[in-house]
């Protein structure tokens, strides 16, 4: 067992001893971008973790499916596979699988895009409209409770600086 006593000096006292947290793994020694990056990893973590087990319990679903339903709520006449691969950041081949299972469940549809014969778009179903919103309103209510922690200002200046590290790193990566 992890000994988190050096971090709990330094917490709440309510939650010190009862949160792990990546980045206290580290000896102390390693560079402040990798603490930091260890952080940001452990909240992205810890968040996810809880939207998913609350979409399992509460929607029978999953986060891929939520999130590809949330993709085309922006797009009303519908998405090309490729695009929304794109926009979720995965591989093709998880869009399909995903889009399977959403049109069997008659939540999406593919029609057949007029601009390009050999693809198809992707788009809500009415039924998978009104699935959607609900689980959405659900979403923006625990994402609310989750962050309801930092104090309004708090959360303004950490909406900013992380606005400026996605800035500056968008600015270090490779062409493509």
């Amino acid at each position: 067992m992890t000994d988190y006593s050096h971090y709990a000096a330094t917490q709440h006292p309510a939650v010190a001893l009862s949160i792990p947290d990546l980045e206290t793994r580290t000896t102390g020694r390693e560079p402040a971008d990798i603490r930091l990056w260890l952080r940001m990893l452990s909240c992205c973590t810890l968040i996810e973790n809880e939207v998913r087990s609350r979409l399992r319990s509460e929607f029978q679903t999953t986060l891929p499916r939520f999130d590809l339903m949330s993709q085309l709520t922006h797009a009303p006449k519908g998405l090309k596979m490729s695009e929304l691969s794109r926009l979720m950041m995965v591989t093709n081949g998880n869009v399909t699988g995903i889009t399977d299972q959403l049109e069997k469940d008659g939540l999406v549809e593919r029609m057949k895009d007029d601009g390009d014969r050999r693809s198809s778009l992707i788009r809500l179903t009415m039924k998978g409209r009104r699935y959607h919103r609900r689980m959405q309103r659900a979403h923006e209510t625990w994402i609310q409770s989750l962050l309801g922690g930092l104090a309004p200002a708090a959360r303004n200046t950490l909406f900013d600086l992380l606005g400026d590290l996605k800035q500056a790193t968008y600015s270090r990566l490779p062409a493509a």
